[in-house]
């Protein structure tokens, strides 16, 4: 599993030209679900996403989570992230989940942020989406499940 985030004073997701998800200040995740993935990898995202440190604290030291800070978050799905770019210049994304299954990760991780209590806003699974934001810091952040960076 594998996640862009980004730390945002805000974000949205519009889809066929409604919006469908925003949240203010807190983080967009853009995550990418793995054939190969599994509880233990969701767990690890979803606790480690929830964990960062990246918010400022009284002396702007990137030293408070997203619970800390009080923000919100809005998951998007994205397989591209998975695109593996080493060959040729056209991406494959075999390593990428079925839909089914990235359908279900993808839910399975808004749930498990929102049973912490954070407010957490979606996109829509396999829609055109067009995202929205405003980067604070700008700060973003790269996690892999597998730790491969």
């Amino acid at each position: 599993m594998r996640a862009v985030i980004q730390r945002v004073l805000s974000a949205s997701v519009v889809v066929d030209g409604q919006t469908v998800g925003e949240v203010g200040n807190g983080l967009l995740v853009l995550l990418g679900v793995e054939k190969e993935d599994n509880d233990q990898d969701l767990k690890y995202l979803a606790e480690k996403t929830i964990g960062l440190r990246i918010f400022n604290d009284v002396d702007g030291k990137m030293n408070r989570s997203i619970e800390d800070a009080g923000g919100e978050m809005l998951v998007v799905s994205q397989f591209t992230l998975l695109g593996d770019t080493r060959k040729g210049k056209r991406p494959s994304f075999i390593k990428a989940a079925d839909p089914e299954t990235g359908n279900r990760m993808y839910t399975e991780f808004v749930d498990f942020v929102r049973d912490k209590g954070i407010k957490c806003e979606t996109g829509q699974f396999q829609a055109d989406m067009k995202v929205h934001l405003i980067n604070d810091g700008p700060v973003t952040i790269l996690l892999d499940s597998r730790r491969t960076f």
